[in-house]
């Protein structure tokens, strides 16, 4: 790795909270890499014979299915807190559920339900954690710096992704998967004590309490109606949800591909996971050098080219071309997130940021499971490759479709996307103010396009 590559990330890792809470997100992003592998093997042990899909499907969804009612349910409470709040409570709750599950093992109660019933508890808060996290972010960083701030979150997320399953593999093997979970229910728990340190120090800077009083908050629903009201974050959800739905099948359909057209080993397919993981890793390194690049021509571009690395897949191409597409494919994909949560802590103020972030998280965590549950009949019906050709073909489309509405000019181009310094009185400034540093490009304002619904 060279300090070329680094150098965008200097600002962050120089940020003093920041810096405070790294340790905690890598520890706690490993033990979310350990639980990628041992929430479902522990499902495949608690289940009934006969019922084993069924059960490890359900403790899957249990994972990240009901932070969407949480983001709904809680909104009235949680939408006026700072970031380092809902981060850290985020953090508390997964720590107490998962760390309930060792605790029932030893004590003689834990069964498979309420197995899933602690999965779902402890996946509660996690959009209104995602939120609070970058909403931080946008509380502690210039704006022009974010998009690195938002990569580095990333990357401890898919080097876990790498290192975390096989590391987990090993533990299982050694005491059981219910002692993983144990070791992921730790890592949640010493980044709650990092969060709730950062609060302390806040509050004590500011001389007061930074909770809002209770019970006053926004509606429960005023995230997605801030994001109905702007077109550009309108387009950005639904070109997101679209992204993420229309990749859901290769959950079902890769695997099937692997073993029944491919005729090939359960080896193969951890080599595409793999490369994918590595792939990932590489382009969130990347992504801190795209902050110059307009953001919605960004990720249009980015869904086109992830379509399109998918395309040797789809049409049967050998092992030793689909494998490097495939790692080309996570290269691409890496970008993708850090990308959007830039444009929506643009749009944002940092008063409306956490509602925005959780709504946009309540509709996105939906969008794979549900993909995955349409690539079951897909890949019956039409086969593996066949569905994993029509959704590389369709996210390519997608991508060309947003880069078009992107390219239209119309009345609201004169509207400024800015990657440089925000005016004093901008209502949609987030972050302290922007001063160049000695790396810096000259500050410059780009103009955007806005766009219908439906397009970024």
């Amino acid at each position: 790795m060279t300090l070329a590559m680094l150098l965008p990330y200097r600002p962050v890792l120089g940020q003093p909270v920041l810096r405070r809470l790294l340790p905690g997100l890598a520890t706690s992003a490993l033990g979310d890499g350990l639980a990628l592998v041992a929430v479902t093997w522990l499902a495949l042990q608690l289940a009934p014979d006969g019922q084993r899909g069924t059960w490890t499907a359900f403790a899957v969804a249990a994972y990240t299915l009901p932070g969407a009612a949480g983001t709904v349910l809680l909104g009235r409470w949680l939408g006026g807190r700072s970031g380092a709040q809902l981060a850290g409570w985020d953090a508390t709750v997964r720590a107490a559920a998962l760390g309930a599950i060792p605790v029932a093992h030893l004590a003689g109660v834990l069964d498979v339900g309420l197995y899933v019933v602690l999965l779902a508890v402890s996946s509660l808060l996690h959009p209104w954690g995602s939120a609070g996290r970058f909403t931080l972010v946008a509380e502690l960083l210039p704006q022009r710096h974010h998009l690195a701030a938002n990569a580095l979150l990333g990357v401890f997320g898919q080097a876990a992704t790498i290192v975390g399953p096989p590391l987990a593999g090993l533990l299982i093997a050694w005491v059981g998967a219910v002692w993983v979970i144990a070791v992921d229910a730790a890592s949640f728990a010493v980044l709650a004590v990092s969060y709730r340190l950062v609060v302390l120090d806040r509050e004590a800077a500011a001389g007061r309490c930074l909770n809002g009083p209770a019970g006053a908050g926004p509606s429960r629903t005023s995230g997605f109606r801030i994001i109905a009201r702007d077109r550009s974050l309108l387009g950005l959800l639904s070109l997101s949800f679209a992204f993420f739905f229309l990749f859901g099948p290769f959950y079902v359909a890769m695997p099937v591909h692997v073993t029944d057209d491919l005729r090939a080993s359960a080896g193969t397919l951890a080599a595409y996971y793999t490369a994918f993981g590595v792939g990932s890793l590489l382009g969130g390194l990347l992504t801190g050098h795209l902050r110059g690049w307009p953001l919605r021509t960004t990720l249009a571009g980015i869904v086109a080219l992830f379509g399109a690395a998918l395309l040797p897949l789809g049409l049967g191409a050998p092992v030793v071309l689909s494998l490097p597409a495939f790692a080309l494919a996570g290269l691409v994909w890496a970008p993708y997130q850090p990308t959007a949560t830039a444009l929506f802590q643009r749009r944002a103020g940092t008063v409306d940021l956490p509602r925005v972030l959780a709504a946009n998280g309540a509709v996105t965590v939906l969008a794979v499971p549900l993909g995955t549950m349409l690539g079951g009949p897909a890949t019956a019906l039409l086969g593996a490759r066949p569905t994993l050709l029509a959704c590389a073909v369709t996210i390519l489309a997608l991508g060309l479709a947003a880069a078009t509405a992107v390219a239209r000019p119309g009345p609201a181009a004169r509207n400024t996307e800015r990657t440089g310094p925000a005016g004093p009185h901008d209502p949609q400034t987030t972050g302290p103010p922007d001063q160049p540093g000695p790396h810096d490009p000259p500050a410059r304002v780009d103009v955007p396009d806005r766009v219908r619904p439906g397009a970024t």
